[in-house]
């Protein structure tokens, strides 16, 4: 396959979509298929100020509520990855812990799980224990997603440390946690930065999480979405507009920090 086909068939589903969110809906239905259209921006101001009666009552429209949910969930579930996930990669990756070699194939084994198995057990915890719909309960489930990816990716960084320099400040009465601290943590940032930005990318595109566990108050954007889809029609419009008002946020993270997520992802991931 030459590389314009490549290319072909990864767009194509994109641009198709970007191009419904600017058709109108008689644009959007006409058979056959129309590539030359008069573009409009309704759909975006109806996601983005709100319908009619959203206006006329002077409330936040439920897209933008969404994406606000999804951002404190990604980012609030990737902080706590973080703190909990590099000292354990660090663990790992010294091998202080009795069969780590285990304990790194039971975090990757979270990503292998399916997530419809676990789903309607959670759902009914949730419900006895008072966290659905809830941002604590939403952060805390993200962590299937995002802990094992953290973890996976700095533990590649902290086995490419020579164990000289941990010796050398241990020499100079550093203990466990300032070595971790204030000498290792500093020289692996970078991948430390690369796991947190993969983990929020996968964070921020679950779907099956927030469809189940979440409620109207805590929502995220990949369920928001599907608001567009009522009782008696589908509004492509709204929906392909919405769909791409929420990839920007992990379009700008991959091509901002391609080369990073790909250094993460062969070294932690892969290797």
């Amino acid at each position: 396959m030459s590389y314009a086909a490549l290319a072909f068939f990864v767009l194509f589903p994109i641009v198709w979509i970007l191009m419904m969110s600017f058709k109108d809906f008689g644009d959007i239905i006409a058979y056959p298929p129309r590539f030359l259209f008069t573009p409009t921006l309704a759909n975006f101001e109806e996601i983005l100020l709100g319908s009619a009666a959203e206006q006329a009552a002077g409330e936040t429209p439920e897209f933008l509520h969404n994406l606000l949910n999804s951002i404190i969930i990604s980012g609030g579930a990737v902080i706590v990855s973080a703190l909990i996930g590099v000292p354990a990669a660090f663990a790992l990756a010294r091998g202080v812990l009795r069969g780590s070699v285990h304990i790194r194939f039971t975090f990757l084994s979270f990503r292998f799980a399916p997530e419809l198995a676990i789903i309607l057990p959670l759902f009914v915890i949730y419900k006895q224990v008072g966290l659905y719909d809830s941002y604590v309960g939403m952060i805390l489930v993200n962590q299937l997603i995002t802990l094992p990816l953290v973890i996976l990716i700095t533990t590649g960084f902290f086995r490419e440390i020579p164990i000289e320099i941990e010796e050398a400040a241990v020499l100079d009465g550093a203990g466990i946690w300032m070595t971790l601290t204030k000498v290792l943590v500093p020289i692996v940032m970078p991948g430390i930065a690369s796991a947190m930005i993969i983990a929020f990318i996968f964070s921020w595109n679950n779907l099956v999480f927030g469809l189940v566990l979440a409620g109207g108050e805590t929502r995220p954007v990949t369920v928001g979405i599907l608001q567009a889809m009522t009782f008696d029609q589908i509004k492509w419009g709204l929906m392909a507009a919405a769909a791409m008002v929420a990839a920007v946020p992990g379009m700008i993270a991959a091509v901002w920090f391609q080369k990073q997520i790909i250094r993460g992802l062969t070294l932690g991931a892969v290797k």
